[in-house]
């Protein structure tokens, strides 16, 4: 063992890594925290594609620290992508966190030593570290996807992927466009592209339920003020009592039909004025259990998307009278003038279930009908390897000596409580597999991890206990209690 010696190694600074080494360091151990790029954000950070922007609202999207909040201020309800690179680097000054961090430095790989039961981890710089613990930051969605699409390797012009934006940006003002993929990225892609680009021609397999985001800007520096004396602090415990770290939560099911089809009507559209997630998130859990409900929600959706589609086949393919899968079972997007778009004449939208993708040719994408739709510039929206990805690329392998990736495959995704797996001691990860993951506000997850996991280590520290893991026999009834046991909406356990 040759390497850095530290009780703590976190990988990735996005919101869960810098809450984690600024706690732990308090805490009083010594931490050390290992970033791929050079600046901390985590996706914010990698996301540089037209259009990124959060889907929270602004007051709960930030660390709930009054040393942060208090000096503050938002300029938009749903913050840009640039204003929350701003944000990391007020935070990283108010916290000195950079003093703890090796920023272009990837993990490549990490095995555990049971004969000085210390993690020993290797780096694509040639650093070595010997962490006590391992604290896995690495987010929900950092190794992107690529489709398997032949010929893709032969486009001669340019491709760039939603995950790899140039980080000096990309001009597509007056090209031809073509965006494969339609989730949140694509959407946001989509809406800024839709405004500069010559020609856009969107690639769409599944249409997005997606719902109006109601962003403000500027919002006033008077009325931050004003919440942070009265309502932050309360906002900030009540995202801590929700199923997904909003304000707002699920209704209790069972209560919809008792209302009139007139209060019905004036409900659904208040959710949908009010904006953001509120049509997804306040809604009554009935959308997932009763299909009438499911029903009447998708077509109060499906009303509000033909009002701002005038073509009838657009409308066809962007709100179907039949939908592809019940509302909500699918991550719901934010959009602002997504739908709007597909008015334009010089935006054409291909449904590739109806028109498959058959090659990528050197002037553009061909499909099943004959035609090379030639482009420009091809983006790739089409998404990541979520959950595991981010934590089996590394090669992390336990006191087996297999890999967590090749263990997860060979005996199923377990995990005990979504925060670490039997037979690699010591190790922790606040925002993967059967966590609240995809369906939780970030920071709030957090925070809840930190709740969680923080006492754990210390009372390790406290008795000299060497290594903390999970027994499997534990895992095992965990994960039969949860498949028998019904769940809430959009859960991941």
């Amino acid at each position: 063992m040759t390497g850095l010696q530290t009780d703590i190694l976190i990988v990735g600074a996005g919101f869960n890594g810098v809450y984690q080494l600024h706690k732990l360091r308090k805490a009083g151990f010594s931490v050390k925290l290992f970033e791929a790029g050079s600046g901390l954000g985590g996706v914010w950070y990698w996301n540089r594609y037209p259009g990124a922007r959060v889907d929270s609202d602004f007051a709960l999207y930030q660390l709930s620290m009054e040393e942060l909040w208090r000096d503050w201020n938002w300029t938009e309800k749903f913050p840009g992508r640039q204003e929350l690179v701003e944000y990391f680097k007020y935070v990283d000054e108010k916290l000195d966190l950079s003093r703890d961090i090796s920023f272009n430095t990837r993990v490549t790989s990490a095995s555990f030593d049971t004969t000085t039961n210390r993690w020993s981890v290797f780096t694509d710089t040639g650093v070595t570290v010997n962490p006590r613990f391992m604290v896995l930051c690495t987010g929900v969605a950092t190794k992107p996807l690529f489709p398997v699409i032949p010929g893709l390797d032969t486009f001669q012009v340019i491709v760039h992927h939603t995950s790899s934006w140039p980080e000096d940006g990309f001009d597509m003002t007056g090209k031809r466009v073509g965006v494969i993929g339609t989730g949140a990225s694509g959407v946001q892609v989509i809406q800024e592209a839709g405004l500069v680009v010559a020609h856009l021609t969107v690639f769409q397999r599944t249409p997005n339920t997606a719902v109006a985001m109601m962003n403000e800007c500027p919002i006033s520096v008077a009325m931050q003020t004003k919440m942070k004396e009265d309502i932050y602090p309360i906002l900030f415990k009540r995202r801590e009592q929700t199923f997904t770290g909003f304000h707002y939560d699920y209704l209790p099911p069972g209560k919809f039909y008792d209302m009139s089809p007139e209060e019905r009507y004036l409900f659904l559209d208040d959710l949908w004025t009010k904006g953001g997630f509120r049509y997804w998130f306040g809604m009554f859990e009935d959308i997932f259990y009763d299909q009438r409900v499911n029903d009447e929600v998708y077509a109060f959706w499906r009303k509000k998307v033909l009002e701002r589609v005038q073509d009838p086949d657009m409308q066809r393919k962007l709100a179907p009278e039949k939908p592809r899968h019940p509302f909500g079972v699918k991550r719901v997007s934010l959009e602002q003038w997504y739908h709007e778009v597909f008015n334009q004449p010089n935006v054409d939208l291909i449904d590739i279930n109806e028109n498959p993708i058959v090659e990528i040719t050197p002037k553009g994408v061909k499909t099943q009908d004959g035609m090379v739709h030639e482009l420009d510039v091809l983006v790739l929206a089409t998404g990541f390897d979520a959950i595991t990805g981010s934590i089996s690329q590394i090669g992390i392998k336990g006191v087996n000596g297999v890999a967590i990736g090749d263990m997860w495959k060979q005996s199923g995704l377990l995990t005990y409580l979504g925060m670490t797996v039997t037979g690699y001691p010591n190790m922790f990860f606040p925002y993967g597999p059967h966590g609240p993951t995809a369906f939780c506000n970030g920071p709030t997850c957090a925070v809840s991890f930190f709740t969680t996991k923080s006492p754990i280590i210390k009372k390790s520290k406290v008795t000299g206990s060497s290594t903390v893991s999970p027994i499997s026999a534990n895992i095992t009834a965990l994960a039969l209690t949860q498949r028998r046991k019904p769940h809430r909406p959009g859960s991941s356990a």
